[in-house]
């Protein structure tokens, strides 16, 4: 009976296929709006609190519209395309806040944080455009809800593991356990690695139909790469593609972006 319910919890999550727009990859999700807006918006809301936003008035505003006119591009892409609930949901916000690390986020439902570490990288407006095109494109895709549905994929997949090996010796049960896990991981990280490749695709456009210009884009990872000290780990233990390998994805991809972003809307 153990058995039967998780293979039928196992079944129904695989149920809940959809297309990311645009890229047309086949993803599983599982988390609603509704589940996961409020927990997100909350969270942003705290981190504010404990952090001190850039006094930098000039780079802020940039960080500001930029960010405006590509959201605004990504608004008017679902609303012509019948995803009016989901244009609703989100709560577009951008800040700079004062941090040395390399790096930017976007929550699901709009809300984005570039921290100062990261401007030397971006070097100019269009590099700004490049790295919130790519954090945008995050939220545009739901990848966060996807990777908390594949979560609980690995947690019902731990569970058919145990199942299916517990009339077996406790020495037989750990290696299942152990060659599970290692694989899971490892399958994880790919995931990961989609996702990336998929917003720097996905940002790609959407700089454009901002008005950006998208060569940029390849730019921001050669200065990313030039600016790197430490030894990476090899591609397939790493959460995101290597620089090399994004520069290489984002040259190929490039006149296919310039054709998406004039099929969906360049600004005018």
């Amino acid at each position: 009976m153990r058995k039967l319910a998780a293979l039928i919890a196992f079944l129904l999550l695989f149920q809940n296929c959809s297309t990311v727009p645009i890229t047309g990859r086949q993803r599983v999700n599982v988390v609603s709006d509704e589940q996961i807006l409020p927990a997100s918006f909350a969270q942003y809301d705290g981190f504010l609190k404990e952090h001190t936003l850039s006094k930098n008035a000039k780079m802020t505003q940039e960080i500001k519209t930029v960010g405006k006119r590509i959201s605004a591009s990504v608004d008017r892409f679902m609303r012509n395309n019948g995803m009016m609930a989901e244009a609703n949901s989100y709560k577009w916000e951008f800040n700079l806040v004062e941090d040395k690390n390399v790096n930017a986020w976007c929550l699901p439902g709009g809300k984005v944080v570039f921290y100062t570490g990261i401007l030397p990288v971006c070097a100019n407006t269009n590099g700004v455009a490049a790295v919130m095109g790519h954090e945008i494109a995050h939220a545009f895709a739901k990848h966060g809800q996807e990777r908390m549905t594949t979560s609980y994929g690995q947690q019902l997949g731990g569970i058919a593991v145990a199942l299916g090996t517990s009339g077996q010796n406790t020495e037989t049960q750990m290696l299942w356990n152990n060659i599970y896990g290692l694989g899971s991981q490892v399958g994880m990280l790919a995931y990961s690695r989609t996702h990336e490749t998929e917003a720097d695709k996905l940002g790609m456009v959407f700089m454009i139909m901002a008005g950006y210009e998208p060569e940029e884009a390849i730019n921001v990872w050669i200065r990313m790469g030039e600016q790197s000290t430490q030894a990476s780990p090899p591609e397939f233990l790493s959460t995101h593609p290597s620089n090399e390998t994004r520069i290489a994805n984002l040259r190929a991809y490039l006149p296919t972006a310039k054709i998406n972003a004039e099929k969906y809307g360049i600004m005018k």
